[in-house]
């Protein structure tokens, strides 16, 4: 696997429908921290992941102590409107875990503190905007690491 996407606690199953169809098709593994907003079975997440929801590779973890638990030894960086650095900054490795946050609020706070060396965020050139909707924010990353990977 090339990248790994993980939302903790996605909110909007149409924003997670479109990830996981974007992992599949980048040949990404997809990580779902709960709690979520939505049931996993939930129509408009299968509406939007149409068909390919079950060839996609997806783990689901409990909470984020379950999941940094599991993955405590991977290479992470961490997407952010809080951050300093641009994601042009980001050195991409292969099988890296590019973690996001939900929609309403981002990462929790404590893990931006714990994680600033390696909080990136995607340039907004409009001081109309706060943030890019989730899903087209995965999408920009995983494809510039695909880039760069390439």
């Amino acid at each position: 696997m090339p990248l790994n996407i993980v939302l903790i606690e996605p909110e909007i199953p149409n924003n997670t429908g479109n990830i996981g169809r974007l992992a599949l098709a980048t040949a990404s593994k997809l990580h779902l921290v709960k709690p979520f907003g939505f049931e996993i079975d939930d129509k408009r997440l299968k509406r939007a992941g149409l068909d390919y929801w079950q060839h996609l590779d997806v783990i689901y973890y409990e909470n984020i102590d379950d999941f940094f638990s599991k993955n405590k030894n991977a290479k992470m960086v961490f997407l952010s409107s809080h951050g300093s650095k641009s994601h042009w900054e980001i050195n991409y490795e292969n099988d890296m875990y590019l973690v996001f946050g939900k929609e309403s609020v981002g990462l929790p706070k404590a893990l931006i503190e714990k994680q600033k060396t390696q909080l990136f965020k995607i340039p907004l050139y409009s001081k109309h905007i706060r943030s890019l909707n989730l899903a087209n924010a995965v999408s920009i990353i995983v494809y510039e690491g695909l880039r760069q990977l390439k």
